[in-house]
């Protein structure tokens, strides 16, 4: 059986809640293709308009349906303009920082 290796492509990532949003992402915002939430932890914080960052979260349209990014994931725009989230551990073991 014949094998494949993955061809090296530069992509471009951010971890929600953590990094600031690219504005790849926030189009896609503005478009409704990704809609984004945050949670308050404690009602206190919802008064003085403070948010719990852990509580940020997305839902992002695929190809392959909606598709949840939860805070601390990797938010990945693909080589086609294409956006989907990626888990930490995932990432950490397919990418590696390019330097620029």
């Amino acid at each position: 059986m014949p094998k494949f290796r993955k061809k090296p492509v530069v992509i471009e990532a951010f971890r929600i809640g953590i990094d600031p949003r690219p504005d790849w992402f926030q189009d896609k915002v503005t478009s409704n293709e990704i809609v984004t939430y945050t949670a308050v932890a404690n009602p206190e914080n919802l008064r003085s308009g403070i948010r719990d960052q852990e509580g940020v979260w997305c839902d992002i349209q695929t190809l392959e349906g909606v598709m949840r990014g939860n805070h601390g994931d990797y938010i990945i725009q693909g080589v086609n303009g294409e956006v989907y989230p990626c888990k930490l551990g995932i990432f950490e073991k397919t990418y590696e920082e390019v330097a620029e």
